[in-house]
């Protein structure tokens, strides 16, 4: 079945006309024939859009029960069943109530899509899981339903509801986005002109990476490669040397002239992969460079740079090319073009730019090793001072027998083994010996070096030349051998850095003790410098230094190592055990590279470890701030306000009304002192200065003298608890605090006429008291949330205290070596669990099996 298509309407902010260019969408469908209906509407009381809806059918809404409440939701199964062509789904962000076929409603909108039913849907920017916190940090008010941007970018059409600032207010104003009461607080807070700049920037900003999305897949499907100037990029190709940074800071000058171009850095390595980087450290650092300019690094493989460059550059649609003059001599760039004059030959409509830099034309041609190693050229020089004559000698006896061909071609036989065994001039010696060799004992005249038959002369020369061009293949083969051999170990060597790295808390001692492995050292260590401004003369003076990491006999200072990898101003790597050659330095500055990020992931993590109990705190301190600013203001109103009636007018008052006032006083100087109470003991419990005085006492005892305090209420709740229950080692202060709190709970959430039921049981020596209620409950997922400090999950009040109970029951019971947990009352409600141990009986309860179940 060929799946729907889906189109979006995204707005700034609540009131842009979202729904209402969705609906009509929808009626121009149905005028011209299309079969349309509404899955979903939300109207906001706004009278323009619900007049939009008549003459469209409109499906009912799924009713769903959650906590006593039922709530409107969509209904899939109702469109699904109906099969129209087009479906109107309003707030594709929209979290659906728990018990609810999906949990989101674009999850909804998926499955009629999947059944081939196209759908109309709207969405605002600050719903877009990339830019939430964005959202929040310019508003100052989170958001907490979101959708993947993925969702939004699969759809085959976005269309912007825009409209400006101004007019957004203008429309508030006069009332057709929310009611009169909320309009004030509205316009001088989220509505403000500032925030909803910022939103219509993001939106535009977000829309427009979608269309550049859709080009580049319009491009690759179509093949095209010609550049369409539709947006300015930037691309800078770097060799790998010290003048990138400089061509990476013209390259963000000419992209911020160009109106913010999208810059991008590339780097092309040769078919030989990491042997052809001339300088890792560089790149490594050219890297951070472009990422804190906010472009992106590149790297492809491509022995014809020109051919590599250019490719890159069609591949993202790049405008404009930044590459640095030519560092050859005038002599070099006679003999060959280079790859600046080569690229902008072939760049088509591509603009380069050949960036002067203070390294032109002075390049040093590197020196390259030699191909074969040095026994083996030893060998090819033996073979030819020492075989070439004995050949000869046991050719002598045969010369009448043998003509001057055989001979040669015996001779030649011998040259190319030498050129296998020696390379390109043992070789050449053995060419130029054996052509004397043939010509003064098998050609005549003999002995002499005179040759009397030109067809001797050609058989000679061609004998040389194909001595010299089978030893020059040999030098080839053995020098591409010897570079894919380095290529391989250095790769290698790379995959186990990165597997050192990802190891994860450990990353700084692997990679020290990788480094003494991989290159046989002694001693590899992490200096970090004590002060700035160390000068080269004082890299030897160990006060100047402190050891951050060390793999073998540490270094005091760089001076003292061998090789000393300066990383940036304050580490270095200092290397002892041998000097290492330039193409081991290269990888070991990749090595050092990696250490430095290690090592400041090392410390952000001991930071973030150092923040996180800080921010805890903060959190609990401003939770209590906010639940003293409201909580405990309100029975402290209350009585204030009854002994303020007494005092003022208390002749005017009956005595009912006196006992009445007083009573009011009395109850909320009472929730007054449980408020303190609480809050105290929270604090002494996080201080860890609450103690437990656990005494054997049995349930029987506790439990009625805990509803009691609860007064009218208490009396109300079923009680089960059997007179034979072995006794708890139990606070009998504590533990009735406990019970207090646990049923309080219970009662609050109670449906009216059907009281939480108190019940208790033994098992394994331990003594569980279960308080039963039947009210809305709480989700799974949700339960763990009952016992953290200040939530009161399903209030709405505000006035049934600090969300404390709960979370200091959890904390009084553990006290005591107990537990407190939640579970799904069978039927529907919350059942909250004390478990303790028997008196006299040592339980871990931790590992307690039934406690791990419930």
């Amino acid at each position: 079945m060929k799946r729907g298509h889906l189109r979006i309407y995204l707005g700034a902010a609540p009131g842009v006309g979202k729904t209402y260019a969705a609906l009509e969408e929808a009626r121009r469908r149905v005028a011209r024939g299309t079969d349309v209906v509404v899955g979903f509407v939300e109207t906001h009381g706004r009278r323009s859009t619900a007049a939009l809806l008549d003459g469209l059918e409109v499906l009912p809404r799924h009713s769903v029960g959650y906590r006593g409440t039922a709530f409107e939701e969509f209904d899939v199964d109702a469109v699904l069943r109906r099969r129209p062509e087009v479906a109107v789904v309003d707030e594709l962000a929209h979290t659906n109530v728990p018990g609810s076929r999906n949990q989101k409603r674009w999850q909804d909108i998926d499955e009629l899509l999947d059944a081939g039913i196209n759908v109309i849907s709207t969405v605002n920017i600050q719903h877009l899981e990339s830019l939430n916190d964005v959202v929040t940090k310019i508003t100052g008010v989170p958001q907490q339903e979101t959708v993947p941007d993925e969702v939004v970018r699969r759809a085959e059409q976005v269309e912007l509801a825009d409209l400006t600032p101004e007019a957004l207010r203008r429309r508030m104003t006069h009332g057709n986005v929310y009611p009169p009461e909320k309009i004030d607080a509205a316009l001088s807070n989220y509505f403000r002109v500032g925030n909803l700049t910022a939103l219509r920037e993001l939106a535009l900003l977000w829309l427009a990476d979608k269309v550049e999305d859709q080009l580049s897949k319009y491009r690759s499907d179509k093949d095209i490669k010609d550049t369409w100037e539709s947006k300015e990029r930037v691309v800078v190709a770097l060799s790998g040397d010290a003048e990138g940074d400089t061509l990476i800071r013209r390259a963000k000058r000419i992209a911020a002239r160009s109106g913010g171009a999208d810059l991008r850095a590339v780097y092309v390595a040769s078919g030989d992969g990491l042997a052809g980087a001339r300088n890792a450290k560089n790149l490594a650092r050219q890297r951070l460079l472009v990422e804190s300019m906010g472009g992106t690094f590149h790297q492809v493989i491509g022995d014809d740079i020109p051919t590599a460059l250019l490719d890159f550059a069609r591949g993202v649609n790049a405008t404009q090319l930044v590459l640095g003059a030519s560092r050859r001599g005038r002599f070099a760039q006679i003999l060959s073009t280079g790859v600046g004059v080569t690229t902008t030959a072939k760049s088509g409509s591509i603009d380069v730019h050949l960036v002067t830099h203070d390294r032109v034309a002075k390049v040093k041609r590197p020196t390259s090793p030699a191909p074969l190693s040095r026994q083996r050229r030893i060998t090819g020089f033996t073979a030819t001072i020492l075989g070439l004559p004995a050949l000869v000698a046991a050719l002598l006896p045969l010369r009448d027998d043998l003509n001057a061909t055989s001979i040669m071609l015996i001779m030649l036989t011998a040259v190319m083994g030498i050129a296998l065994t020696g390379g390109m001039w043992p070789a050449v010696l053995a060419a130029v010996g054996g052509f004397l060799l043939v010509n003064f004992f098998f050609l005549p005249p003999l002995y002499t070096f005179a040759i009397g038959d030109q067809e001797h002369l050609l058989a000679l020369c061609v004998f040389v030349f194909v001595g010299f061009v089978g030893a020059t293949v040999v030098n080839i083969l053995a020098a591409r051998t010897r570079q894919a051999g380095r290529a391989s170990a250095e790769a290698q060597t790379l995959s186990i850095l990165a597997g050192s790295v990802l190891r994860g808390e450990d990353a700084l001692p692997a990679l020290m003790n990788q480094m003494l492995d991989t290159f046989g050292l002694t001693s590899v260590t992490l200096l970090e410098r004590r002060r700035d401004g160390v000068g080269p003369d004082e890299r030897h003076d160990p006060a100047d230094w402190t050891m951050v990491a060390c793999a073998g006999t540490p270094c005091a200072s760089p001076g003292e190592a061998e090789t000393d990898i300066p990383i940036d101003d304050k580490l270095s790597l200092a290397l002892k055990g041998r000097t290492l050659d330039a193409a081991d330095r290269r990888i070991v500055e990749a090595f050092a590279m990696q250490a430095a990020v290690a090592l400041k992931q090392e410390r952000l993590a001991a930071e973030a470890a150092t923040a996180r109990p800080l921010a805890a705190a903060d959190k609990m301190r401003t939770a209590l701030l906010a639940a003293v600013s409201h909580d405990l203001r309100t029975p402290l109103a209350s009585a204030k306000a009854a002994v303020a009636g007494l005092r003022g007018n208390g002749d005017m008052f009956s005595a009912a009304d006196r006992d009445e006032l007083l009573l009011t006083a009395d109850e909320s100087l009472d929730r007054l002192d449980r408020l303190v109470s609480n809050l105290l003991d929270m604090s002494r419990l996080q201080a860890g200065a609450l103690g437990a005085h656990t005494i054997p006492i049995g349930l029987e005892e506790v439990v009625p003298t805990a509803l009691d305090e609860l007064g009218e209420a208490g009396r109300e709740v079923r009680l089960d608890v059997a007179g034979d229950l072995p006794e708890v080692a139990a606070d009998p202060g504590l533990l009735e605090r406990i019970i207090v709190n646990v049923v309080g709970n219970a009662l609050r959430h109670s449906p009216p006429g059907t009281p939480p039921l108190v019940k208790a049981g033994a098992h394994d020596d331990i003594v569980e008291l279960r308080v039963i209620d039947h009210g809305p409950g709480v989700p799974d997922v949700d339960q763990e949330q009952l016992f953290t400090p200040f939530q009161r999950l399903g209030d709405r009040d505000n006035a049934s205290g600090v969300g404390l109970g709960l979370a200091l029951s959890r904390g009084l019971a553990e006290a005591m070596s107990g537990t407190l947990t939640a579970e799904n009352t069978p039927g529907g409600g919350l059942t909250m669990v004390l478990s303790l141990p028997q008196a006299g009986v040592n339980i871990d309860m931790e590992s307690n099996p039934r406690q791990e179940e419930s």
